[in-house]
Parts: structure tokens; sequence; C-alpha cells
């Protein structure tokens, strides 16, 4: 049964048992503003969440169930959903083991489940690592291969979002000498219409400003530097045009991000991994979101990493969690405004 508060229902996965997420997120849960934003439904473990003092949140504690047929109607400080017995002295280890892996791709599944149904309206992730979905026995790398997976999406991308700075990758994980043969007109023109789409359905913005990055120094000169630009990313640039997209491109990319920060774009359309995050970290290290568009349910994501050398010292900072959460909430209530829960 869902939350009848005005409040959006938001799942939050634990994370790794053994970084800072349980940390970060109990840090962030104590904030009234995140209270106030949303009713939390925390998907991990109790035992390990008592040790990052869950009691001072006073969440509503479910026992897990395999149908999910959860109440999430009689509390409005939120709920826990306790999916994983695991020994609380794993918060020692400084690193995952198999069973932590697995615990922590339970509450992953188990967050998209409950979202894909309509049970809660958006899901926020702590931190994982690859190592440890690996010693699971897991064949996916991370969140985006795994949730893109269950929801049988294709049409996805990654976009770092921040108050200042937006930007959507082209290509992501793979070596920079890759990248030119991965571009491609058609791949770029499905990152432009998604990234729109999205900023229309989970932002709100009616009608998105975009802009496209070269590939090469000063977005090749004229062909002096490189041909990408003209062969393969202008003409994506011109079908949009053509399509009614308010878009420009490409750009050099050593200008560009200076132009969007300004408030000239509202995203930026990078050609690849780093070309997008040295900018976007510059400006939004501490309170920048990783958010999945193009599924089928609404998910963002701190932009760190498990910070192992940190885990269970209380250190960790939870601006970036708190940000994920104030950004899922803020994606469903746009979403539930434009009348399409899935958004894309």
């Amino acid at each position: 049964m869902k939350n009848h508060s005005h409040r959006p229902l938001l799942g939050i996965t634990m994370g790794d048992p053994t970084g800072i997420g349980p940390e970060i997120i109990i840090k962030s849960l104590t904030d009234p503003e995140i209270i106030n934003l949303c009713t939390p439904v925390l998907l991990g473990d109790a035992e390990i969440l008592k040790k990052a003092d869950v009691n001072s949140v006073a969440l509503h504690e479910l026992v897990m169930t395999d149908d999910l047929n959860y109440d999430f109607s009689n509390c409005p400080k939120g709920f826990l959903v306790c999916l994983s017995s695991l020994n609380p002295d794993v918060t020692k280890l400084g690193g995952p083991t198999p069973e932590t892996g697995s615990a922590m791709e339970t509450y992953i599944n188990t967050g998209v489940d409950l979202a894909l149904s309509g049970a809660i309206d958006a899901l926020v992730t702590a931190p994982i690592t690859k190592t440890g979905l690996k010693l699971a026995g897991s064949s996916f790398h991370g969140h985006t291969e795994l949730i893109a997976h269950k929801t049988g999406t294709d049409n996805f991308a990654m976009m770092m979002a921040g108050p200042r700075l937006k930007v959507v990758l082209t290509t992501i994980h793979i070596p920079l000498s890759q990248v030119p043969a991965q571009l491609t007109t058609h791949e770029i023109t499905r990152i432009i219409n998604l990234t729109r789409d999205t900023l229309i359905t989970r932002f709100g913005i009616k009608t998105p400003r975009l802009a496209v990055a070269g590939l090469n120094p000063h977005a090749g000169e004229q062909g002096m530097f490189g041909n990408e630009e003209a062969d393969i990313i202008l003409p994506a640039v011109i079908k949009a045009q053509k399509e009614g997209v308010d878009i420009t491109g490409p750009l050099p990319p050593d200008t560009v991000f200076f132009h969007a920060v300004e408030g000239r774009f509202d995203s930026v359309i990078c050609m690849y991994h780093d070309q997008g995050l040295i900018p976007f970290k510059l400006v939004h290290f501490r309170d920048g979101v990783n958010t999945t568009i193009g599924l089928p349910i609404i998910r963002t994501s701190v932009d760190h990493g498990t910070a192992y050398d940190i885990a269970w010292t209380g250190k960790a900072d939870p601006s970036s969690m708190k940000e994920a959460i104030k950004m899922a909430a803020l994606q469903a209530v746009n979403q539930k405004r434009h009348g399409n829960r899935n958004g894309n």
C-alpha cells in the first residue's frame, strides 16, 4: 500500500555495507529539509544501520516479503525494509565480501521491483563497487547496467546533474582511443532526444536549451584538427534543429561548459567520460548527482564511490546523498505533473 502523503515515497538502497553508504544515508535523514521533501523507504540491513544510528531517524521497520506487498501508509517519518541479516562486524573489513556483495544486489533489485510496481515513486542508490558484485557472482559491473537490464531498457544514458551544470555522456567507460570509432550520428541523435525529453518530463524545463561539445580541440577548427565534428556530430545537431530542438553545436569543448555554468544552456551533451566529468566535478564535486535517464523508473545516485578509507569513521560527507534525494523528489513531482509515470 502506498503512502498518501503529498511527499514522494523514495526508496533508498543502503549500498555496500562496508562503505560509507549507511553513514551518509542516516546523516541525510536527520536533516529536516530532507524529511520535509519525501517519505524515505530505506532498503538494507537493520543491524548494520543500527551501527550508523538508524534509531535517530525513527523509521518503521518492515520484514522482507516475497510478494513485496508492503504497507507504506502509516508512518510519516519513513520505513526500513530489512533485506539481509549480515554480521555487524563486516563494517570493520574495509571492503566487500561475497555476502555483502549479494546483499547490495538484493537491495537494488528490490528497489527496482518496488519502483516498477508503483509502490515507490523513485529510487536513490548509495554507492557500491563492481568488485562486490563480482564477488557475489553478478554479471553486472554496476547500478546502471543492472537496472537497465532488470527494467528491459536499451535507450538510456548517464546524466551528471547539479544546480549549475548538467552533462550527458555519449560514450562512458571505454578507453579514450576507442571513442572516435564509437561515435555515430545515430547515437548522438539518440542522446540528444533522450536529454531533451528528460529535461522536460523530469526536470520541468519546458523548452530545454542544449549544447553539444565537439570531440577535438576547437571543435575541429574546420577540419584542421579532425573531421568528426563535420562528418558525425553536426548532422545530428542539424537533424535535431529541424525537429524543433533548441540546440547549438558542435561547440569547442574548452568554452562550452563555461557558457553552460553561466546559464546559457540547460545541459551539455559530451562525447566521452572525462570531457563531461572533469568540468562537472570541478563545479559540483560535493553536491553532484548521477541520474540514469531513459529508464522507466526514476533513479538517482551519489556521484562518488564507497570510500572504504573513511568508512565507519564518521567522516563521510552526506552532501551528494542529500542532493540525490532532493533530485529524486523533484523528478517524481515533475513527472507526476507531466502525467507520465514512466517519464520518457
